[in-house]
């Protein structure tokens, strides 16, 4: 019998003619797949929020994180105040930025353990407590909170004698209520009067519970150090491990219930919210197709990680919340992470969560922040 093959390729789609005697039978290969997306892991995580017009992704991400494990204790979802948080801590900045004299960034970001040590010296607080919204106003904007408060650290760290604000710690406050508003010492949560600490105590948070992996390869493993990046003004310790330990315990993690915090770098075309995808193609030429298309990615080594991490391409843009873990139709898992961006916009896919391949994950994560107790035996603590 005798066949022949002819293959024409037209668009996404290759047809393959087989000639067999009188009959002629086409075969459509796809050689373009647009994402078809299954649920592996959905962990419980309350309702995606704005961050409006503010640097603090920090606390966004960290307070739905801390509400997740709320929820993995109690059952309950609590709406933890984000920026009753973002006040307390920066009081703190303003203190370090006065105590190193000004050498050193003043600005909105952070990171989760800011939130951390923020609970563990202020206590936490619900969103019907403390908003951080004046007046009539329904979104965030922190445009002019840092260079109110600079104006006045500069003048106290000059010594300048024209400054009326010679106590700055009182200005600092000041200013804050006059942008965030000035949180109550108690509050009635469901029928029960608190205090911070007392809500903090209730929702069986315990900050010193958590720690913080990272991987890279200018300090030891199995160490802890301080990671040098701009928004690690409270000199916050890593947990450093191997890559692909650190991909190994968030799917450990999720496996076992528990949700974590994320640091990590979304300057990248192929990071799109729009899309609700982040991608890492192994093309460049690709990086427009790989948001709703699937591409073949990069390699990702722990030399060429550092390599962009100490060229800048890699920095501590953004924190979100991851929650979960998907596949495509191939297989390829993905993580499933919430983010602080709104839910409801045109420019908004996924919900508000964004698809982040691991891929992406390996090379541009700074950290993650998780319980203890989801850090598996391979790790020494």
């Amino acid at each position: 019998m005798r066949q022949t093959l002819f293959t024409i390729a037209f668009l996404c789609i290759s047809t393959i003619f087989y000639a067999q005697e009188d009959t002629v039978v086409k075969v459509h290969i796809p050689t373009e797949q647009k994402y078809e997306f299954t649920t592996v892991i959905d962990i419980e995580a309350s309702a995606v929020k704005s961050q409006g017009n503010t640097g603090t992704c920090w606390s966004f991400s960290t307070s739905s994180f801390l509400e997740s494990e709320i929820f993995r204790n109690s059952g309950k979802m609590i709406d933890i105040s984000e920026m009753y948080n973002v006040r307390n801590v920066y009081l703190d900045k303003s203190w370090n930025y006065v105590m190193r004299q000004g050498k050193i960034q003043f600005s909105e970001g952070g990171l989760a353990h800011d939130v951390m040590n923020s609970a563990q010296k202020n206590g936490l607080q619900p969103e019907t407590a403390y908003s951080g919204l004046i007046g009539k106003a329904k979104t965030h904007d922190h445009s002019k909170i840092v260079p109110d408060l600079k104006k006045v650290l500069d003048a106290y760290i000059k010594n300048d004698k024209n400054s009326k604000h010679s106590d700055w710690k009182k200005a600092v406050d000041s200013i804050l209520t006059v942008h965030l508003g000035s949180p109550a010492a108690t509050f009635n949560y469901e029928g029960i009067e608190y205090d911070a600490m007392s809500f903090l105590k209730m929702t069986n948070i315990k900050p010193n519970n958590y720690i913080t992996l990272t991987s890279f390869l200018h300090q030891p493993f199995q160490t802890k150090f301080v990671l040098n990046i701009p928004d690690n003004f409270s000199n916050g310790s890593f947990y450093n491990i191997t890559l692909d330990a650190l991909v190994n315990e968030v799917d450990y993690a999720l496996e076992k219930g528990y949700t974590l915090a994320l640091d990590c770098d979304v300057s990248e075309k192929t990071f799109s919210s729009k899309y609700g995808v982040a991608t890492l193609p192994n093309s460049p030429n690709e990086s427009e197709k790989s948001l709703t298309y699937i591409v073949k990615e990069k390699n990702i080594t722990p030399e060429f990680r550092q390599e962009e991490f100490e060229n800048f391409n890699t920095t501590d843009d953004h924190l979100m919340h991851i929650v979960g873990l998907v596949k495509d139709q191939n297989g390829t898992e993905y993580y499933k992470v919430k983010n602080s961006w709104g839910a409801s916009s045109d420019r908004i896919g996924n919900n508000g969560y964004v698809y982040m391949s691991k891929a992406y994950f390996r090379l541009k994560t700074i950290s993650v922040m998780v319980h203890k107790d989801a850090v598996s035996d391979a790790i020494k603590l």
